[in-house]
């Protein structure tokens, strides 16, 4: 499979995915008072906002991947070395236990930085730099939106207090 082809059949799945959340899922499942005086508080606003982002995000991909060659190379094939590939899903195992442990003890906010790093680096990614500033600035901008714009508690370790 070339990444063209990868990029047209996310991009599609994406824009099915948020038809499907606009127009069945959300009216259907999600309920919402009509006195809401605050509309980012709504039940209905992050459930749209979300399948608006997924709609644009597919959109991208299909764009992207059209506007690729039709003949590429074609992308990462099978990893030859299976006792790599099942290191890393033990790997994964073992990342999904240890943030059980860590989840009481460091807080929510430590503990998804923590599982970020790891998880990018299991997977090799091509992009530490990034993958690390990611790791800390999207548990803290979650943190600030839900602690301080929604009221919202956000599980607190023994070791680390968040304003």
């Amino acid at each position: 499979m070339t990444e063209r082809q990868v990029q047209l059949r996310l991009g599609i799945g994406a824009l099915i995915a948020a038809l499907f959340l606009t127009l069945y899922a959300i009216p259907a499942w999600v309920s919402s008072p009509s006195n809401v005086g605050n509309v980012i508080l709504s039940p209905l606003f992050w459930p749209y906002a979300l399948a608006g982002f997924t709609g644009l995000t597919g959109l991208g991909l299909v764009f992207s991947g059209m506007r690729m060659a039709p003949d590429g190379a074609p992308l990462d094939g099978p990893d030859e070395d299976a006792k790599a590939a099942w290191m890393r899903l033990a790997g994964m195992a073992v990342i999904m236990g240890v943030t059980m442990f860590l989840l009481p003890r460091l807080g929510m906010v430590l503990t998804s930085m923590l599982v970020f790093v790891a998880s990018a680096f299991l997977v090799r990614t091509r992009h530490p730099v990034t993958a690390l500033i990611c790791a800390v600035v999207i548990p803290l901008v979650l943190y600030a939106f839900f602690a301080h714009v929604a009221g919202v508690a956000i599980p607190q370790g023994n070791y680390l207090r968040l304003p």
